[in-house]
């Protein structure tokens, strides 16, 4: 895997800053300790770091056409290069490499902007084409890559594959977005194509950027999207047809010219993905599996029988339940406040699979595609009984009841019911943000200052859920709610969190069930055949039957869980009064002091589990903290 950056002038002829660029770039060094490689030109500069995985000798970046007018940076894989280099061959083209990136030049001079719908990958890249004067911008159409970037008052287009990148440019804003801090109490993280910061985005998933001098504004171009229910698959051999398709996206990710191997987890997705590794390779499949000291959140036994099935080599690392001194850490990784505590194991398990191989496969998306959250067939019931009270009864009865009832944190489930009144009490789009978020309306609502209550004029994070909405193209309530986390959470939680622990050990990590052409098809698959009664993710189960264990595919789903509410009350307190009720979040304006008081004291006390919103303030604690510093 790799890093890109670059810098272009919106006006011809203005010369680079050489240094700046190398800067931007060595700050990404992570993502590619191999090589790095610069072209510049008039008015433009772009930069590359590699990490060397397929044609080691010849896949220098930056890549050229014959007569050097094209070029291009590249961060990740083109699985269907071998294939797209045969064509282009026959249709002229002269190939100087075996590397995949080369074949995104020629890509581009044959096909122009619609060269992306022809790749096959995980891939964010640049191309500068000096005799149009052009500037490509281009993500994967999932988001498995990021992309930022920024256009400054200077002129200056600057973009790279990580907010850090941006950020060493002098001029790179560094404004908070209120939008943003909005979102992040709700959902955890930043959604796209925000940025924490005012003039600084994400280039979105399956979006390009087509940029050439004197053009204003820039104008993102979807270019491919999730096809919810568009094209029914049949169910006529379905487990059959499911298996070879994964196996066919598994197969083409195995390519590599250097140490391969996967993560186990002991869930479903994982064990499935080594399971047909196993049986497409001859050499035993390196697996990697990270344990937990507390046995409720510990799944390795799990990992080991699939291990032992497939006679991996595996491999297991126990951590410590105070495992905590990531915490900085993660502030660094990620750039902008991020509040998924599973990045610790993440990070963890990422780096004991660079112990041992540079290229891991992993089981992202499953959940996600295939259905396998619990809280998809609570949206189910909820969104059942809605259709039986219009919302005009719904909103006052079950609002008032959703305002009255008391968080019952220590209660079992059936008594927890405050968070179903609310939800009740909305129509489906905000009742799903409601299971979702964080922190709820409400308990934002009383988190955030009267002040910037204000600055926010009305803003809620239910607007991004409700734009992705508009774009849905179902109408059935279990695929709009997958699609808005395949719209949101996969891109802004799971794979930031993926992305960024494994670069930080250059570790590529590549995600067969979010092949595009797997996810075209298992989109067709009815809701009826993904989850079946209360079995998520069910036909996926059936098809892997005859090749993994019945307690792997049946069992309570885990997780990488971390123990937050203990950590908090015990090794962890001093560290959260003394973040929390600091001056610069006292003092930042942002939130109301009395509540960050009543956070901490509550959940100390053992009163209530306020262990979820803390850590999400934490983080955003670290975030402030790093930018007053």
């Amino acid at each position: 895997m790799c890093g890109i950056a670059g810098i272009f002038h919106r006006q011809p002829g203005v010369e680079i800053d050489r240094a700046l660029l190398g800067r931007m770039n060595s700050i990404q060094s992570h993502r590619g300790p191999d090589d790095d490689g610069y072209h510049f030109d008039s008015s433009i500069g772009l930069a590359h770091r590699r990490l060397s995985i397929i044609d080691l000798a010849g896949g220098h970046q930056p890549i050229y056409n014959e007569t050097g007018s094209v070029c291009v940076v590249f961060n990740g894989e083109i699985y269907n290069f071998a294939e797209l280099a045969e064509e282009l061959t026959e249709l002229g083209h002269q190939f100087k490499t075996r590397s995949d990136t080369e074949t995104i030049v020629h890509a581009w001079e044959q096909w122009g902007p619609d060269c992306v719908t022809r790749f096959r990958g995980m891939f964010a890249f640049a191309i500068w084409d000096n005799d149009k004067k052009q500037l490509f911008l281009a993500r994967d159409r999932l988001g498995i890559k990021p992309l930022f970037y920024s256009q400054l008052p200077c002129g200056e287009l600057i973009f790279g594959s990580e907010l850090k990148v941006l950020t060493q440019h002098p001029q790179c804003p560094r404004a908070i977005d209120n939008h943003s801090v909005e979102d992040y109490f709700a959902l955890g993280y930043v959604p796209e194509p925000k940025t924490i910061y005012q003039g600084v985005n994400k280039l979105e998933p399956g979006h390009t950027l087509l940029v050439q001098h004197g053009d204003l504004p820039l104008q993102p171009q979807r270019y491919w999207d999730i096809p919810m229910d568009q094209t029914p698959v049949s169910e006529t051999d379905i487990r059959e047809q499911l298996v070879e398709r994964l196996k066919e996206a598994v197969d083409i990710r195995l390519i590599s010219e250097v140490p391969l191997g996967a993560f186990l987890s002991g869930g479903v997705d994982s064990s499935a993905v080594v399971a047909l590794m196993a049986q497409l390779q001859d050499d035993p499949v390196n697996t990697c599996s990270i344990g937990f000291d507390v046995a409720e959140f510990n799944e390795t036994d799990f990992a080991q029988t699939v291990a032992e099935r497939y006679q991996t080599n595996h491999h297991v690392k126990t951590v410590s339940s105070n495992d905590f001194g990531l915490i900085d850490k993660l502030s660094e990784l990620y750039d902008e406040p991020y509040a998924d505590s599973s990045a610790m194991p993440t990070y963890r398990v990422c780096q004991l699979a660079r112990e041992r191989v540079t290229v891991a496969l992993s089981g992202d998306g499953g959940d996600e595609l295939l259905a396998g959250y619990r809280r998809y067939n609570w949206h189910l019931k909820e969104e059942a009984f809605r259709q039986k009270l219009p919302l005009g009864l719904r909103r006052p009865l079950f609002g008032t009841l959703g305002r009255v009832y008391p968080k019952l944190d220590w209660a079992p489930r059936y008594l927890r019911g405050k968070t179903t009144f609310q939800s009740m009490s909305y129509d489906w789009v905000e009742g799903y943000l409601n299971s979702m978020s964080i922190l709820r309306a409400d308990e934002r609502q009383r988190l955030f200052s009267d002040q910037f209550k204000r600055d926010l004029n009305g803003y809620s994070a239910l607007e991004v859920f409700r734009q992705h909405a508009a774009n849905c193209p179902t109408d059935h309530p279990l695929s709009q709610v997958q699609y808005l986390d395949m719209k949101t959470y996969l891109v802004g939680d799971i794979l930031t969190k993926v992305d960024r622990a494994s670069m930080a050990h250059s570790l590529e990590v590549r995600v067969p069930i979010l092949d595009h052409k797997f996810v075209e098809w298992a989109a067709g698959i009815s809701p009826e055949q993904r989850l079946q009664g209360s079995e998520g993710k069910a036909v996926f189960k059936q098809a892997m039957e005859p090749h993994l264990p019945q307690d792997v595919l049946y069992r309570k789903k885990m997780g990488f869980a971390v123990p937050l509410c203990d950590w908090f009350r015990g090794p962890l307190k001093q560290k959260l009064e003394s973040s929390l009720l600091s001056e610069h979040m006292l003092d930042s304006g942002l939130f109301n002091p009395d509540t960050l008081r009543w956070l901490v004291r509550s959940h100390l006390n053992g009163t209530r589990d306020n262990s979820a919103s803390l850590w999400t303030s934490l983080m955003f604690e670290r975030f402030l903290n790093r930018e007053a510093n």
